[in-house]
């Protein structure tokens, strides 16, 4: 018992000591940077590199009045794929996947994820045409639908989890469609590449 106790008490401490060494921030052990295509050309995603960095401001809150802003369950609607950012990583660089900043126009413009497209989340039920669905006498027929992912500010956001919600009341299959539930606040807080703001 004593051995074991002395062995995890050296894997502890060299950890803090290479916690402590400054050295690359890569996304993964073997991926420095992955490179998106936006409607502006390529952009290069990649963390902040100052091993200092800390998140300020508004993304550094941690407490937010409930309601609304409570936090949100881990799937927002069944068949929903929840994502991390390796995944969304993917899926940006995947041009058969619409990423979409369900924020309204305000947050997205303070700046968002490389690659996103804005679609405000009370908006999406009038845009599914751009989505893939056609209109019908009922209402849309999604058949065509592309996979799309919806993320939002954060864990404490319900903006992407009622876009999601509606878009599958309006006919949009739950099957095509993930949600980064970590949002710009965990993005932000990996360091991250940001656009805009």
């Amino acid at each position: 018992m004593l051995r074991i106790a002395l062995s995890v008490c050296a894997v502890l401490a060299s950890g803090s000591l290479l916690a402590e060494e400054a050295g690359p921030v890569n996304i993964r052990p073997d991926i420095t940077t992955v490179t998106v295509q936006t409607a502006d050309g390529p952009v290069e995603i990649g963390r902040i590199q100052d091993n200092e960095h800390e998140v300020t401001g508004e993304w550094a809150r941690t407490s937010r009045a409930c309601p609304p802003f409570c936090i949100q369950p881990m799937t927002p609607a069944e068949g929903v794929t929840t994502i991390g950012e390796l995944e969304l990583l993917d899926m940006l660089a995947d041009p058969e996947v619409m990423v979409i900043d369900s924020r309204t126009p305000d947050w997205f413009a303070g700046g968002s994820i490389p690659g996103a497209v804005n679609m405000p989340y009370d908006r999406m039920v009038d845009r599914l045409g751009e989505l893939g669905c056609e209109p019908d006498f009922d209402g849309w027929d999604c058949d065509g639908a592309q996979q799309i992912v919806l993320f939002c500010n954060g864990l404490w956001c319900g903006q992407s989890p009622s876009a999601i919600r509606s878009i599958i009341a309006a006919g949009y299959p739950a099957e095509r469609i993930s949600y980064y539930r970590g949002g710009m606040q965990s993005w932000r807080v990996l360091g991250l590449s940001v656009t805009g703001g």
